[in-house]
């Protein structure tokens, strides 16, 4: 999952829980009621920040869960 913008993401279908990882900071956020078509078409996006943008930031209800410890 190469990209410039995302570094990991996880998603709890239960919970519809979307869990990114961001580069360079390593910061994770969780984004809230995100439904699993829209997991799906980020995990199979060629271009992750472009698809983060569009689809999922500014949309769904976040939280910062953890920071880097490097830094």
């Amino acid at each position: 999952m190469p990209s410039a913008a995302i570094q990991r993401m996880n998603y709890d279908p239960a919970t519809r829980t979307l869990s990114v990882w961001f580069v360079p900071s390593g910061y994770r956020y969780d984004y809230h009621d995100v439904p699993p078509q829209t997991y799906a078409a980020f995990r199979n996006a060629t271009a992750k920040g472009r698809f983060f943008n569009a689809f999922i930031r500014d949309r769904y209800r976040y939280h910062l869960v953890e920071q880097s410890q490097s830094g």
